[in-house]
């Protein structure tokens, strides 16, 4: 592909053949580029001068960027972003971009440049989280933000959410992401403890999500299905498990949204542990069906 293409342009010895790709004027290409994905518009840059000047372009990346996102620069200290290139912007937004304690993360995808979002457990109202018989708080480079809450033993299982932020037009999927069982690292192999696992085949958690505007969803998952994995083996111990708790819908980024979140097994007829609360994250509903299926990185 790339020596097909500078042979439009160049000779064998480096003379000019003629009409090629470094003739079309910097204006076309860029108008061109509107309609390419960030990689690929990387990937074109390195063809010749007139490409890689439109790659530079601001009028290019503005339209790549979500139409607030200077809601998103307003979590940047500005020294790190005055005087940057369009480009460079979408750089910076692409790589997550911390706020509330450095307890919650936003970031735009960078290959369609739609906002997403995780609120780590601390972020998170969790009963009983204060006392170490039920909680215990574990480092890992399992999670994005390095922590998780691991759940020994409990009745009375909760816990809450809430966001605020202007978001961009969008439909988004909210899922919690848990772990059966606490995990470690032995002889470099990872392994999972489920000493403490017990109780989520009982009754199933419910998943909760409701908005500013009334928008409401909820579901039920039984997080152990013990009886039904016993002759395949349980494939929902130790594994992250992202649970979808539902979509919603924002129209616009004013006025700003507020979603509330939980997930909660507050049966007291029995008690329930080895549990790992990481994160929930809010996700461009297709584009999180397009990772799912590895259609994008």
């Amino acid at each position: 592909m790339g020596a097909s293409l500078s042979n439009l342009t160049e000779g064998s010895n480096g003379t000019v053949m003629g009409p090629g790709l470094g003739d079309i004027p910097e204006s076309c290409v860029a108008c061109v580029f509107t309609y390419l994905t960030p990689p690929e518009i990387c990937n074109l840059a390195r063809l010749n001068r007139a490409f890689r000047g439109a790659a530079s372009s601001d009028s290019v990346w503005e339209m790549k960027l979500p139409s607030n996102y200077q809601d998103l620069l307003d979590l940047v200290p500005p020294e790190r972003y005055r005087n940057s290139s369009k480009k460079d912007i979408f750089a910076l937004l692409s790589r997550p971009v911390p706020f509330d304690d450095g307890n919650k993360e936003i970031w735009l995808d960078r290959v369609t440049g739609r906002v997403c979002m995780a609120i780590s457990a601390k972020g998170m109202a969790i009963t009983g989280i204060d006392d170490r018989r039920y909680w215990n708080w574990v480092s890992t480079e399992e999670s994005r933000f390095h922590t998780v809450a691991y759940l020994q033993q409990i009745w009375w299982f909760e816990v809450d959410g809430v966001v605020k932020f202007p978001l961009p037009a969008d439909i988004y999927t909210l899922s919690f992401r848990l772990h059966l069982g606490r995990f470690s690292k032995r002889l470099g192999r990872r392994v999972s403890s489920f000493e403490h696992t017990h109780g989520w085949d009982i009754k199933p958690v419910t998943f909760e999500l409701s908005t500013s505007d009334g928008q409401l969803a909820s579901c039920e998952h039984y997080l152990d299905d013990t009886e039904q994995d016993y002759d395949n083996g349980n494939h929902k111990r130790g594994c992250w498990i992202d649970y979808k708790v539902g979509e919603f819908i924002v129209n616009d980024s004013e006025p700003v949204t507020e979603v509330r979140f939980s997930v909660k097994q507050i049966d007291c007829t029995h008690s329930k542990g080895g549990l790992c609360v990481d994160s929930v994250f809010i996700i461009p509903t297709d584009l999180k069906e397009r990772k799912r299926k590895g259609m994008l990185k």
